[in-house]
Formats: C-alpha cells, structure tokens, sequence
C-alpha cells in the first residue's frame, strides 16, 4: 500500500523549506496543502498541530509530525534512501547541535532584529555577526556542513540565505562571511531542491516590509 504524505505549509515560510527540501532529496510525492496563517487556519491544522497552530506538520498515513527538524528527521528515518543525517554517532550529535544553533542562534536572534522597531537590537545584531561566524568556522574548507554531501545541517540553515541581505537592511548593518556566501551559492547551483524551494530575496524584503508597515516598526 503506498504512503499517504500530506504537508500543510505556507509557501515563504523557511521551517516548511526545510521540509520540502528533505521531501525533494528523498524523492517522495505528496499532497502539498497552503496555509492562510493570518486570516483563517484551516480545521485540518487546527486538528493536526492542536498544541502551537504552527505550519509545517506531515501527515504520514493520518498521522502528523510537527517541527521541522523534527519532522526532516523523521523523513530521514522513514526513507533509507539518500540518507540525510550522519551514520556515524558523533557526527549525528554535531549535526544535531548546528542545526539547533541555527534555529536558536541565527533564525531566534534575527527574528527579534526584523520584527523589532528601528534602531532597537543593537547587541542582537552584534550576535548574529559572531554567530554566523562561528557557522563559518565550522563549516570550515567544506564544501557543505556535513562534508562533501548536502545533508541536515544544510537543510537547517539553506531556507535563511536568501534572508540574509533583507537582515542587513532592516537592521542597518553588515555581515562579513564570504564562506555562507559561496556556500548558499554553491547549494543554488548544485541541489536542485534548493534552487526550487528557497525563496527569492525581493520576495523576502517584501514580506519582511509588509509585516514591519502593519506593525508601524519603520
């Protein structure tokens, strides 16, 4: 009997990238169902993520996974094929803990930086800059952070690239890391889910603006 796969998302979202990116690596058809997260969520939502409301949830054969780290584990365990974590134990834990730094470190301290008023944040964005520092340290001379296969950690971190520039203009200040540049790039050119899933910058800058003019933060 074939999987019933069914991923309810929002199109900009960078959590629900992650997901469609590890769907693509993994080759697995699915139902994809777009969310209205601001005006009305869906019922199946509602039922299916009853404890945060959040996007992305797969459903696999009725059943859904919330989170998507959780949830691109979960593919990874499901579906043997192109395996997308490390075999080995500790390069799994590394992985792990990068792919946490990034929602924690890059994805939480830029949330607070674009969704701040003007001005405000000023040690927020002096963390970020070392925080996307240390990305780069430990992405070192690799090509991907995992070595030479794109794998978790670039899942985690690949829907952000295309943020990166619209970060530096609402916050009004410059980053300094050519190796996440020549990485995102090097992810464009040579992951063919990347190139069709991560958003396209202006398609960010006008999001991010829409949200500050509604919330007056300019």
């Amino acid at each position: 009997m074939a999987d019933e796969v069914v991923l309810l998302d929002f199109i900009m979202s960078t959590f629900g990238i992650r997901v469609r990116i590890a769907l693509a690596e993994k080759g697995i058809k699915y139902e994809y169902k777009e969310q209205d997260l601001v005006n009305n969520k869906s019922a199946l939502l509602l039922e299916m993520n009853p404890i945060y409301k959040k996007i992305p949830v797969l459903i696999h054969n009725g059943k859904p996974i919330c989170e998507s780290l959780i949830i691109v584990e979960y593919i990874d365990e499901v579906w043997k094929d192109n395996p997308i974590l490390p075999t080995d134990p500790y390069e799994r834990a590394q992985a792990r803990f990068w792919a946490k730094f990034v929602d924690e470190k890059v994805h939480g301290v830029a949330f607070r930086i674009w969704t701040g008023k003007e001005g405000e944040h000023e040690a927020e964005k002096k963390e970020l800059v070392e925080n996307l520092k240390h990305l780069e340290n430990f992405l070192g001379d690799k090509a991907y952070f995992g070595g030479e296969n794109f794998g978790f950690v670039d899942i985690a971190m690949i829907p952000f690239y295309k943020w990166l520039s619209t970060y530096e203009k609402i916050g009004n200040f410059k980053f300094d890391c050519p190796k996440i540049i020549e990485w995102g790039e090097r992810c464009l050119q040579n992951v063919e889910s990347v190139s069709k899933f991560v958003s396209d910058e202006k398609d960010v800058y006008e999001l991010v603006k829409a949200y500050r003019n509604k919330f007056d933060l300019d």
